[in-house]
């Protein structure tokens, strides 16, 4: 059977999200035995200054930000979603941004009464917030944590004042130290976010950095290798003085081997855990799970017994705000046809240092995993991944090719 493509409603044309339920529920080219677990991600668009590097959908916030009406229309976003997730569980919910601890703590207090007067959250949900140094006061994130929030993810990126501001961020060194002890008395389960390839970075800095951040021993550590993604600022007007190739690669090794020895474990790509630690939320999305996104800009993927939708809102906030209001925030709206589903899948699942069970491809996508056998065949011929009837697991020289394995499960 042909997918169905649903055309979202015109700009400013409301819809009854009932019955658009009721049509992604009609018999459709998928049979999805059970539906996967299903997270919620909200979109704080402001911060205070776009970094260079940054493809994320934020806005440079100038004057006053309009909150409440913001959190209106996350709340409006949120009522009118409600049809295509009706009876299933929230079980984490993650606040993204932009920078949502430009948030009043009043503001992010409402904005959880809200979700927890609408949804059904798990009782030990996790709930992460993102938050930059240069935007901490310790009594508000102790409001932040009184309002629910149990997992703090800080974007330190790095402890080196030089490296901070050719990455464009707004604060310094000290106050990198500083967020993180701050997060260190607030929170039991906290993040940090660093970058390593650095322009002029050299081995000795990343490895001060990353023991700099080691001394914290925070919980979880993602740690990321700067790129130079599309329609960024550095796109546009490369730095100057990037590691080569080489000294990444020692970089990446230099993090292998320091992160193994203080006891974290490599589970996916840019991720590493103490043991309990790993983020359920992240974990969702890799393991092709559901989530719906509301806020500015935010996408969702929710699945149905026939078929799988996906879903991007309005990106200005302005625009966002006024859509909700008509009553249709969402701006693109698709299925995921069966010849794109193995690469949808496969995009998130390699990204596991551990691999994944082969009959979670059948869990997620509602197909045969034999859809994509010769893709498989030819990844296992190169010496890309291993795979038997109980896991398949990309190898240390498909961790290293990432993307070329990967992109192995495009449609022809």
């Amino acid at each position: 059977m042909i997918p169905i493509k649903v055309a979202a409603p015109a700009a400013g044309e409301p819809r009854t999200p009932a019955s658009a339920a009721l049509q992604y529920l009609q018999p459709g080219a998928l049979n999805l035995a059970a539906l996967p677990p299903l997270s919620l991600y909200v979109h704080w668009p402001w911060c205070v200054r776009k970094c260079p590097y940054c493809d994320f959908n934020s806005h440079e916030a100038r004057g006053e930000l309009p909150e409440q009406e913001y959190l209106d229309a996350l709340r409006l976003d949120l009522e009118q979603s409600l049809p295509l997730i009706w009876g299933r569980k929230i079980h984490t919910v993650f606040i993204g941004g932009g920078t949502p601890s430009l948030i009043s703590a009043a503001g992010l207090d409402r904005l959880m009464s809200d979700l927890r007067t609408l949804l059904p959250l798990e009782l030990d949900a996790e709930i992460t917030m993102e938050a930059n140094p240069g935007t901490f006061e310790a009594e508000r994130f102790r409001s932040y944590r009184d309002s629910g929030i149990n997992r703090l993810s800080i974007g330190i990126q790095s402890f080196n004042p030089a490296h901070l501001q050719a990455l464009g961020r707004i604060h310094d060194g000290n106050e990198a130290l500083r967020a993180v002890e701050i997060a260190q008395n607030t929170f039991e389960n906290f993040n940090l976010d660093l970058m390593y390839a650095l322009p002029s970075q050299t081995l000795e800095q990343a490895r001060h950095d990353l023991q700099t951040a080691l001394d914290f021993a925070p919980p979880h550590l993602s740690l990321y290798h700067l790129t130079m993604e599309p329609n960024t600022v550095f796109a546009k007007y490369p730095p100057e003085l990037l590691p080569d190739d080489d000294l990444s690669a020692d970089m990446q090794d230099l993090i292998a081997g320091m992160t193994s020895g203080a006891g974290y474990g490599h589970y996916e790509v840019s991720a590493y855990a103490k043991p309990g630690h790993r983020a359920r939320h992240n974990l969702n999305y890799w393991k092709f799970g559901d989530y719906l996104g509301i806020g500015a800009g935010a996408h969702s993927k929710l699945s149905f017994p026939h078929r799988v939708l996906r879903q991007a809102r309005f990106k200005q906030p302005g625009s966002y705000i006024e859509a909700a209001k008509r009553g249709n925030p969402v701006q693109e709206e698709h299925e995921i046809g069966r010849a794109d589903m193995g690469f949808e899948f496969m995009l998130n699942a390699l990204r596991l240092t551990e691999g994944f069970d082969p009959n979670l491809f059948g869990e997620r996508t509602g197909m045969n995993i034999g859809a994509i056998r010769k893709a498989l065949d030819e990844a296992e011929a190169k010496g890309l991944l291993t795979r038997d009837h109980q896991l398949i697991q990309p190898t240390e020289l498909g961790r290293r090719f990432l993307n070329d394995l990967q992109e192995m499960f495009l449609a022809e």
